[in-house]
């Protein structure tokens, strides 16, 4: 090795690359001989989806690195989501990327999001001898590591950097290696979004009105959580909820990926309901939406959106939505369980006019005591091989806190499989396997179908 050190910053959305350009303000990265940025176009069909590069704001934030490179360029025409190198072919990678990228005999740091997953494994597989930090690129941190990680790399990861977007919550990420959390500061944070927003004055935005309620639109039928009809009344909800709240100038920014036919039903059910609501699809980030209209009102399912504006921005916020995915997203595994948990627990329903009046953010204390027993329970059940020192703090928060609200975040039978207090008792436990209850189960509900219909 030369002496020199060469920093790789892996992003594949502009929150995350603000979340990394607040870090190196912040004098959160040892000095580097150079700082590269690798973008990555994870869309499904990455070709026809603008980059991270083509985005209103990028050239800002690109001025805090020495040069930017595109991971899909250089391994076209794999996807970056689904390519790994394999193990055999790892040396002739890094030889080609060293001499390509012109990294010589440097020392490498990389710095990834998403470390389960691609293009994060396949970077840390092509540099075996780098070090390893992981930033946090939303709120999926507070939950636990998706999957067993190979010790090899968990040993090299050394430490997790994370937005305090839920102060006095610590997230699970990485906790089984023994990885240090480490906040980035909210001060820097807020300076980068208002560079953003200054560097995105000029994006395609149409005129708007003074401090209206913001609803944002996450997508969801495209994760398979919800059906395409679901996710059009979870819309209709926010617009009908917000109009109850007395709010008549309503903007809704779509998920940029979301069909067209998303923003007419909302604008034809503002429009009966008499308010008028104007659609946002500049591609910026809801935080610069938050710095320059300071909405009166901020609502959504699960989005990161909701806690940047209620933590960072001091906005009025609710979440409408969440009991019913909560209900359904299969596996229990799903990381998208995490998210949906601290926002349905920490913010108000839009149906619940006084809480959402009446809620401010809960201080450190507060959530320490009422959530984080709840998420390390939760992300126990998630994840209980890699999670399984935390098994103890698990029991005892079920054992004292299951009772009809919490229910609403376990499923009886991932209870029962861990053998978990809640689940069917030991002695118990051939009851969902036997056939003859099965039968009379089957029997009783062809019977209630029966005496429904006839009632019809």
């Amino acid at each position: 090795m030369n002496g020199r050190t060469t920093q790789i910053f892996v992003a594949s959305t502009l929150y995350g690359m603000a979340t990394l350009a607040a870090a190196i303000d912040a004098g959160s990265f040892a000095p580097a001989s150079r700082r590269i940025l690798l973008t990555s176009n994870n869309a499904v069909i990455p070709e026809v989806a603008p980059g991270l590069a083509a985005m209103p704001g990028f050239g800002a934030l690109r001025t805090r690195f020495d040069e930017h490179l595109d991971w899909n360029r250089t391994i076209e025409p794999f996807h970056p989501s689904a390519w790994s190198p394999r193990p055999e072919d790892v040396p002739l990678w890094e030889r080609q990327l060293r001499t390509v990228w012109g990294l010589g005999e440097d020392r490498i740091e990389l710095i990834v999001e998403s470390i389960q997953v691609s293009p994060a494994q396949a970077l840390c597989q092509l540099f075996p001898g780098a070090s390893v930090e992981v930033y946090a690129d939303g709120l999926m941190s507070y939950g636990p590591t998706r999957f067993k990680l190979d010790a090899q790399l968990g040993m090299r990861i050394r430490r997790v950097l994370h937005l305090d977007l839920v102060p006095g919550l610590e997230p699970l990420l990485l906790t089984e290696f023994g990885v240090p959390a480490e906040l980035v500061p909210g001060d820097a944070f807020l300076k980068v979004l208002a560079e953003l927003s200054a560097e995105t004055a000029d994006a395609d935005v149409p005129d708007l009105p003074e401090a209206p309620a913001l609803l944002l639109g996450q997508y969801l039928s495209a994760l398979e959580l919800l059906t395409p009809e679901e996710e059009d009344e979870l819309h209709l909800a926010m617009v009908r909820g917000a109009h109850a709240l007395g709010h008549t100038e309503i903007v809704f920014k779509p998920h940029p990926s979301a069909p067209a036919r998303y923003s007419r039903t909302v604008e034809e059910e503002a429009a009966r309901l008499g308010a008028r609501l104007t659609i946002l699809t500049a591609p910026v980030l809801a935080e610069v939406v938050y710095q320059r209209l300071r909405p009166a009102l901020v609502v959504g399912c699960f989005s990161t959106g909701l806690l940047t504006a209620a933590t960072l921005y001091g906005l009025p916020v609710a979440r409408t939505g969440t009991g019913r995915l909560l209900d359904r997203v299969a596996p229990y595994q799903n990381s998208n369980r995490v998210p949906m948990t601290v926002v349905d627990a920490l913010l108000p329903d839009l149906a619940d006019a006084a809480a959402v009046r009446s809620w401010a953010v809960p201080g450190p204390e507060q959530v320490r005591t009422e959530l984080s027993g709840l998420l390390t329970a939760v992300g126990y059940a998630m994840q209980s091989q890699v999670l399984a020192a935390r098994r103890e703090e698990a029991e005892q928060y079920l054992s004292a806190h299951l009772n009809d609200h919490t229910w609403r975040y376990f499923k009886r039978r991932r209870l029962t499989t861990l053998g978990l207090p809640g689940g069917i008792p030991a002695q118990l436990s051939f009851l969902p396997k036997s056939p003859a209850l099965r039968r009379a189960v089957r029997r009783i509900r062809r019977l209630q179908k029966q005496s429904w219909g006839k009632s019809r």
